[in-house]
């Protein structure tokens, strides 16, 4: 492999690594309160949508449209829309006592139903297929840091390449770890998902942290959305699902991580470069697979080389499992619903 092609799958794992790290922590958030929300995916699509619905109603519509306005405007209806979504998760799950699979499960359909719709009606609206665009935003949203990207020789054309989002959710990964372990807040949130009865006789609320960390996390997760629209596609909208499929990884990534946020750093690129080793492998291994496993489609080899992350997640899972440390296991009552009045 050439230099170029190295630093383009680089470039090609960090985007998507960025996209699933976000939709990870927002996870991880949700699962040490003890909710094994699904629907993160689904968010994450909303989130793309919300963010792109924001940004191009305000294109269009000012005179002078400002790339700050526009990127405010982006975030803010991304936050807005996804944390109403895990407020109906919230709702559902833990006042409504639904169950949380299907709840999640059907969170992720409607998510997906509804952002595709409302990306076609948007298409429309613009003209056609491929006519929404918010160059502005998305130009703004992908922006290098200047002195870093410049300045610094070999790193300025690897590490420090990428837009200013990227180091954002870095620094996001490393606040949620240091929230939770080293927080009051952080500790009273990971004893509800623990063990809900003893947190609620210790004097934590835990509808309320509940309900705030699903919500937060919703709206973290849709900022994975967020970037995927703004920078990969560079703000236009796409009905081919990558999103969620790119959700599906940060669900498994809360797993592999052993629900740490800090280790999603480097899980997440790690992903990324997995997703994206097809397109890197050398043409004559991929003759030799191709040859020992007597398929003659090399897209059947490319779902193969997409199916890596969930298989390393299994194998750590497994190696988890057997190892028995409390501190790599899920929390105690994740998925497990909690009733005072059954306390």
């Amino acid at each position: 492999m050439d230099y170029a092609n190295l630093l383009a799958w680089i470039t090609s794992a960090v985007t998507f690594g960025t996209v699933i790290m976000l939709g990870s922590i927002g996870e991880t958030i949700n699962q040490k309160a003890g909710g094994l929300n699904l629907g993160t995916p689904g968010i994450m699509m909303l989130g793309g949508m919300a963010s792109l619905t924001g940004a191009f109603l305000y294109e269009t519509r000012a005179a002078n449209p400002n790339a700050f306005m526009g990127v405010l405007i982006s975030i803010v209806s991304t936050i807005v829309i996804c944390g109403l979504a895990g407020f109906i998760y919230a709702l559902l799950t833990v006042t409504l006592r639904a169950n949380q699979n299907v709840t999640g499960l059907s969170l992720t359909i409607l998510g997906t139903g509804a952002a595709n719709f409302l990306g076609g009606s948007l298409m429309k609206l613009s003209g056609g297929v491929g006519q929404i665009n918010v160059p502005i935003t998305s130009r703004a949203i992908r922006a290098s840091i200047p002195f870093l990207s410049e300045k610094l020789g070999f790193l300025s054309e690897t590490i420090f390449k990428f837009g200013w989002f990227v180091y954002v959710t870095v620094i996001l990964a490393i606040t949620a770890d240091l929230f939770l372990n080293k927080t009051s807040v952080g500790l009273n949130l990971r004893a509800v998902g623990e063990n809900p009865a003893t947190a609620d006789a210790a004097g934590i609320n835990v509808t309320r942290y509940k309900y705030l960390s699903f919500i937060a996390g919703g709206a973290i997760a849709g900022l994975g959305g967020m970037f995927y629209v703004m920078d990969y596609t560079k703000g236009t909208w796409a009905n081919d699902s990558i999103i969620e499929a790119l959700g599906w990884l940060a669900v498994a990534l809360v797993i592999f991580t052993t629900w740490k946020p800090r280790n999603s750093i480097w899980g997440a690129y790690l992903f990324g470069l997995c997703y994206w080793l097809f397109l890197y492998v050398p043409s004559g291994i991929n003759a030799v697979l191709l040859k020992l496993m007597k398929i003659d489609r090399s897209t059947y080899l490319q779902n193969l080389y997409q199916m890596i992350p969930y298989l390393v997640t299994v194998i750590v899972l497994i190696f988890v499992s057997k190892k028995k440390k409390r501190e790599n296991q899920a929390p105690g009552a994740l998925g497990v619903s909690y009733f005072r009045e059954e306390r």
